[in-house]
């Protein structure tokens, strides 16, 4: 198996506005999704279509743990319902896509927030993904809880 989409969705009680500034910017994910420990931002680069991050992500399945660190730059930006994030490397090497595609839309009683993973390489397959999921999954409650702290501000 090459490369791995997952694909998960959440339903939130704030605007779309509010989620859409939980999502927009990736300084801001280590407060929500477990396997993003530290994003900051770094210098841009004449080519990049947005602002970029120096993102690192860690997963563990049972007792195996892996980590990464990733340039991720911000290439789709369309306030507030659209952003994509895409590995940007500047080493001059080839390397592993990695995209991450955030939607948000309104609902009766707040927003619906679908984002989208994918990850270009042979690395890991089918565990990788389990891993993502178990992740995402575990980083649910957080960003329902800080989508809650958007509302109440």
């Amino acid at each position: 198996m090459t490369g791995v989409d997952v694909t998960s969705s959440v339903e939130v009680s704030c605007s779309p506005a509010e989620l859409f500034a939980i999502v927009e910017d990736l300084s801001v994910y280590p407060t929500w999704l477990s396997i993003v420990p530290k994003a900051t931002v770094v210098d841009g680069d004449a080519g990049d279509p947005g602002p970029a991050w120096a993102v690192d992500l860690r997963g563990r399945l049972g007792p195996l743990a892996r980590s990464k660190r990733l340039r991720m730059v911000r290439t789709a930006h369309e306030v507030p319902t659209h952003v994509r994030f895409e590995r940007g490397e500047l080493d001059g090497r080839e390397h592993s896509p990695w995209v991450l595609d955030a939607e948000v839309e309104p609902t009766e009683h707040g927003s619906r927030l679908t984002m989208r993973l994918h990850y270009g390489g042979s690395l890991g397959g089918s565990i990788l993904e389990h891993m993502l999921r178990d992740e995402i999954e575990e980083s649910r409650p957080r960003l329902i809880a800080r989508a809650a702290d958007a509302t109440n501000r």
